[in-house]
């Protein structure tokens, strides 16, 4: 059974958050509230999050500083953000909300479909990611079991595990392609194209670990933690 991904919800206002999660309850996956950037910073300190919506007015610590703390944190600071606000304070308000980090930055009252779209990108995008781990980790104690199938209960080579790994990645590195293409035609903000591109980054080093460990070519060590 495929596990859920966890979309942290953060926001000092009750009924906001109520509303985020009715608006993403379709998603299907584990929603999470924090009333106050203290809380979220809590539940990041356990928990992995796919995608973190954030909302930027709030009593004690607002969503910049929140959000400041996250990038700070070598645990956390990948997680995408996506800031809520109720107030447009203009481009120097926007600005300060990519320059603190977010990949995005909606204004209420927001479009319900469209918040819901952009949060299950992150969710896919999450999900593949979690997929290649387990795959690479699989692999490598296949691999450093000296290549025996049976040393993992899988059964199978690494050979053809590789091959599989392979594929799964191939996946996900059309779906980012489709991603970025699609933040070039709607003239998306620099730091969400910004973030797509990190993205195929990480993805190209993983694709170089792979073939690296095509026979005779690379060792178990050259795949990466992808952390």
């Amino acid at each position: 059974m495929v596990q859920k991904a966890k979309i942290l919800l953060v926001d000092d206002r009750p009924e906001n958050l109520l509303a985020l999660e009715a608006i993403l309850s379709a998603l299907d996956q584990t929603l999470v509230r924090a009333s106050s950037g203290e809380e979220a910073l809590k539940a990041l300190l356990t928990d992995d999050f796919a995608v973190i919506l954030l909302d930027v007015q709030m009593p004690g610590m607002d969503g910049f500083e929140t959000a400041a703390h996250i990038k700070r944190r070598e645990r956390t600071r990948d997680i995408p953000i996506i800031f809520l606000t109720a107030i447009n304070h203009g481009p120097h308000h926007t600005f300060r909300g990519y320059a603190a980090g977010a990949v995005d930055y909606i204004s209420k009252p927001f479009d319900p479909w469209v918040l819901r779209a952009k949060v299950s990108v992150f969710v896919e995008l999450y999900m593949k990611n979690c997929q290649l781990r387990e795959q690479a980790s699989l692999l490598r104690l296949q691999l450093e079991g000296g290549g025996k199938g049976g040393a993992v209960g899988d059964g199978r080579e690494p050979a053809g595990l590789l091959a599989e790994l392979s594929a799964r990645l191939a996946a996900v590195e059309e779906q980012a392609e489709a991603l970025s293409k699609q933040l070039d035609d709607e003239s998306a903000d620099a730091a969400a194209v910004a973030t797509a591109a990190h993205l195929e980054r990480k993805l190209t080093g993983l694709r170089r670990a792979l073939d690296a460990l095509e026979p005779g070519t690379g060792s178990p060590n050259a795949l990466p933690s992808q952390n």
